[in-house]
């Protein structure tokens, strides 16, 4: 990969860094619009918490992986709410990042599998005779016009 690819790639990468580690605390806290919708009809207290009425949210019970390291956008474990999410942030891009980087590294692989074991990968022709065409080429029919014609101009070229 050239230089400037790779500037752009560490850029694009520290842009994302930051964005998930610093900017991610400032992300709202306000319910988004499906928790909003699903609150319709309770009356909920300054902590969020349900106190009232009848709505969908009441039903709500904890995901299987509630109880895991990453859960509820932060990492278990650590005390301080801002370090725990920017942290979770930033683990979330670099194992994204790392998944993505290994797909597209398996396919660049698997993409420049030469064909014919013959034919270089760096865009030249060979120079040793191996070229997979050599010997293969047909010579033209003496009925087809067309070919002949063309046989008999480069005969003449050659004179």
């Amino acid at each position: 990969m050239k230089n400037r690819s790779w500037a752009f790639l560490a850029g694009g990468l520290l842009v994302a860094l930051l964005l998930a580690g610093v900017v991610s605390n400032y992300a709202s806290s306000h319910p988004d619009g499906l928790d909003s919708s699903l609150l319709k009809g309770c009356t909920v207290d300054a902590d969020d918490n349900i106190v009232g009425g009848s709505c969908p949210a009441q039903q709500a019970r904890d995901h299987e992986l509630a109880d895991s390291p990453l859960a509820d956008y932060g990492v278990r474990g650590v005390r301080n709410s801002f370090v725990s999410t920017g942290l979770s942030g930033v683990l979330g891009v670099l194992v994204t990042f790392a998944i993505g980087a290994g797909g597209f590294w398996l396919l660049r692989r698997r993409g420049t599998t030469p064909t014919g074991g013959t034919t270089p990968t760096d865009g030249t022709n060979p120079t040793d005779g191996t070229n997979p065409t050599d010997g293969d080429t047909t010579t033209p029919a003496e009925g087809d016009p067309a070919r002949s014609d063309d046989v008999r101009r480069r005969a003449d070229a050659a004179s």
